[in-house]
């Protein structure tokens, strides 16, 4: 899956925030410092989630604290602490936080890894414009950032430029991620981070056993879908908040990706329980608690196959939690010039995230056997209604990826996959 975060920042416009996520699959976690961000990447999802009733939310913690992260280099003053105090490394003496994303980063990328992941960081900066010599060699030394100069009035050619960068390093997922009219004569920097991102199930479905099921949205309304199948050992646990909050007691299923440093956990409300229900509990320390909890036992999973894409509005959501300087006229980006007319004028952030049989995308499969619950000799969870998930490091608790499904890839009856019940 890939993440690409894209930064633009004007003298009088835009600085422009674009992340691009296709989660596709794990990382490898060794020497990786404990991640400060959980807390930041729930609040996140609450903004999110409070935006769109009924809709799929997928987003990038990681990409963001990124993004974030090559902006912070060049923040001073108060824009520097806002940024510090909202993402978490607010308790870490200034600058440790820098090593930790590139800690982070480098063991991740880890070519002896079990999954595929590559970082990949690039600064596009305005012809004749000077940048300040120590907040280029930071970027390269935390970000390992390229560098390199266009001329931002010729917005056509940067725009072809910056797309051609994107394409190529998200394996082509990614095209026309920008067009001439993001730019303009006042764009003076523009900071693009992609992260590629690949890997299998530990125990892969059998494409065989997919087959087309009815699951059921939150309005009440039944859409019919691809239901993968499988029977095997995850890392699972039942819980409850002590109350009628979320439900009563609620489902944790964790399954590893190959190398199990990687995992994706699905939280799963009862049937006839919305979602809307179980999300106000989400909080970082639950986080941890479902992750300590959850024991490995022969589990029978039925999962749908989904797609889930989201363009977000970051900089509101980003304001919302307390990031408003960098926003404003008031913004301090000087470590980045010796100017102080850059601020961020639009924040955005684009994610995708399909989930397989394999893990990725690429498999098909249509239905051969019938799906029961009948004869339940193990635990069995049953998504055929929306859920809560996050790929996560299982060494770290850092947070790759974090959504929610309320509807998955929708089967028509006169599809060419589609197989009667």
């Amino acid at each position: 899956m890939v993440c690409a975060a894209m930064l633009i920042l004007d003298v009088l416009s835009p600085l422009l925030l674009l992340s691009i996520l296709l989660p596709s699959y794990g990382c490898r976690a060794a020497d990786i410092p404990e991640d400060a961000t959980s807390e930041f990447s729930v609040r996140l999802y609450h903004q999110l989630q409070a935006a769109g009733e009924q809709d799929n939310i997928i987003f990038s913690p990681l990409s963001v604290a990124m993004a974030l992260g090559m902006v912070e280099l060049g923040a001073r003053g108060a824009s520097l602490e806002e940024i510090r105090q909202v993402v978490g490394f607010s308790h870490l003496l200034p600058g440790v936080e820098f090593s930790l994303l590139q800690n982070l980063t480098a063991a991740l990328s880890d070519d002896d890894s079990h999954y595929v992941i590559r970082f990949a960081n690039s600064l596009f900066l305005q012809e004749g414009v000077t940048f300040n010599p120590e907040f280029l060699h930071l970027v390269r030394k935390y970000f390992q950032a390229d560098v390199e100069t266009v001329d931002f009035s010729e917005s056509a050619a940067v725009a072809e430029q910056i797309n051609n960068w994107v394409e190529n390093h998200t394996e082509s997922k990614i095209r026309e991620l920008l067009s001439a009219e993001d730019f303009t004569s006042a764009t003076r920097l523009t900071l693009v981070n992609a992260v590629y991102f690949r890997g299998s199930w530990k125990n892969q479905f059998r494409p065989e056993n997919t087959r087309t099921f009815s699951f059921s949205r939150d309005d009440g309304s039944e859409v019919q879908t691809l239901m993968m199948y499988q029977q095997g050992d995850f890392y699972y646990g039942e819980f409850s908040d002590g109350s009628q909050e979320a439900g009563g007691v609620y489902q944790v299923l964790e399954m590893p990706y190959e190398g199990e440093d990687m995992s994706m956990m699905i939280v799963l409300p009862r049937q006839e329980v919305p979602l809307a229900s179980l999300e106000p509990i989400i909080k970082a320390p639950l986080l941890e608690e479902w992750a300590n909890n959850v024991k490995r036992q022969k589990v029978e999973v039925y999962l749908p196959r989904f797609k889930v894409e989201q363009k977000i509005d970051l900089k509101s959501i980003l304001q919302d939690l307390g990031i408003k300087h960098v926003f404003t006229s008031n913004a301090d980006l000087s470590a980045m010039t010796d100017g102080k007319d850059l601020y961020i004028e639009k924040a955005v952030q684009k994610s995708y995230l399909e989930v397989t049989e394999e893990g990725a995308e690429g498999a098909v499969g249509s239905g051969m056997i019938a799906l029961t619950r009948t004869l339940v000799l193990y635990p069995q969870v049953m998504a055929d209604h929306p859920f809560f998930f996050v790929i996560r490091n299982r060494r770290t608790g850092s947070i790759l990826f974090m959504g929610r499904v309320m509807t998955p890839e929708v089967i028509e009856p006169n599809d060419h996959d589609f197989d009667s019940m």
